[in-house]
């Protein structure tokens, strides 16, 4: 019996040991399971708590009224300063513009001055010169030809004179009558009995097509329309496409009228329109742009001549025919200007870019072997730069 309640005993023993622990495992699976469900409604109430301040934050930004911002005053506006007029465009100097020209022959007239004597050399050094420079042939031993005689009887005596003479003779050369443009209604003729009245001057511009002849038109009319005089311009080169465009951007910067025809047309009869319109306008002076196909010498003379005989009928009377020679075309413009010669009586030369070109003694040649005078010359691309011409600031430009 004894040997039972033993064994009773450890059985009873051996439960205990194994249901402990597995109490203890299940208790503590229990209460961490409870402990994270806490934790999940505390996040959930804490969240709910934290919405609720929130919301009560708000209303009670909505509830309290702001506070009003003061307004800064206005900043007074200053007047505007007067508008800073554009500095004028400094005038065109021979001096200033003919540096080309003047390289050319600086190195000859030092090198005559240099030697401090008149020999074979010094002839030879101005002879190549004037060449160079364009003067012509005819023009160069004419000149040399009387500063020879002028050394031989003791008149000039030493370089330094012979190169002043030079000057002056050039000076003499190109100094001529009928140089200035024609004052505009001085020469129009008396009325005739059953004619109309001439009432407005016309000044026709002719030459080949790339000298600047519809530039020179609209710098023309710039100019007289500065001095207070009225024109009206006349797009006549209807062959060139771009000459009548080229001439109305003339007019408006100018402020004058301007009467075109259909490309292709009749020349002749735009100037004569023009001159209708001048005349019932009261407007004294139309400036004409002419076409200048030299590859087509014929038809171009012919209708030159045309327009000369129409833009001459009363009410119109022509007192300018300006031939437009390119200065840096050399002796191939005196060329050019027999063609027109032919064609209409030219009365003076506009001699343009002048300042881009070392051949400056074209106006010699032109005056002389022409016989026309050189009444403007081009000494730059802006419309103050198309100035009388001068003879002695042109030569002393040169030396």
């Amino acid at each position: 019996m004894d040997a039972a309640l033993v064994t009773a005993a450890s059985d009873a023993l051996i439960a205990v040991a194994v249901a402990v622990p597995v109490c203890l495992v299940a208790g503590g699976v229990a209460i961490a399971t409870r402990r994270r469900g806490r934790g999940t409604d505390g996040a959930a109430r804490s969240d709910g708590a934290d919405a609720e301040v929130a919301g009560a934050g708000r209303m009670t930004a909505v509830l309290t009224p702001r506070a009003t911002p003061e307004v800064a005053p206005a900043p007074t506006a200053e007047p505007a300063p007067p508008p800073t007029p554009e500095p004028e465009a400094e005038p065109a100097s021979y001096r200033g513009r003919l540096g080309k020209a003047r390289g050319l022959l600086s190195g000859y007239l030092g090198a005559v001055r240099a030697k401090g004597r008149i020999d074979a050399t010094t002839w030879d050094d101005l002879e190549e010169a004037l060449i160079r420079a364009d003067v012509g042939v005819g023009a160069t031993d004419a000149l040399l030809d009387d500063l020879r005689g002028r050394v031989k009887s003791g008149e000039i005596d030493g370089p330094d004179a012979l190169v002043e003479s030079l000057k002056g003779d050039l000076v003499a050369m190109l100094t001529t009558d009928g140089s200035g443009l024609a004052v505009v209604g001085a020469d129009r003729p008396g009325p005739v009995e059953g004619e109309t009245a001439r009432t407005v001057d016309v000044w026709l511009f002719v030459g080949v097509n790339g000298v600047g002849k519809t530039t020179t038109v609209g710098k023309v009319a710039t100019r007289l329309t500065r001095a207070g005089t009225p024109v009206l311009l006349a797009a006549g080169d209807t062959f060139r496409a771009a000459a009548g465009e080229q001439l109305s951007l003339w007019a408006e910067r100018s402020g004058a009228d301007i009467v075109r025809g259909a490309e292709g047309g009749d020349p002749s009869s735009v100037v004569f329109d023009a001159v209708q319109r001048a005349a019932a306008k009261g407007q004294p002076l139309v400036l004409a742009d002419t076409a200048g196909r030299l590859h087509n010498k014929v038809n171009l003379i012919e209708e030159l001549k045309k327009i000369r005989r129409v833009s001459d009928r009363p009410p119109g009377h022509v007192t300018e025919v300006l031939l437009v020679l390119d200065a840096t075309t050399g002796q191939n413009g005196l060329a050019q200007a027999k063609v027109f010669l032919d064609a209409v009586d030219v009365s003076g030369v506009v001699l343009t870019k002048l300042d881009g070109t070392a051949k400056g003694g074209i106006v010699v040649a032109i005056q002389r072997e022409l016989g026309l005078p050189v009444k403007l010359v081009g000494l730059g691309e802006g419309p103050g730069d198309l100035v009388d011409f001068d003879p002695e600031a042109f030569v002393d430009a040169l030396f």
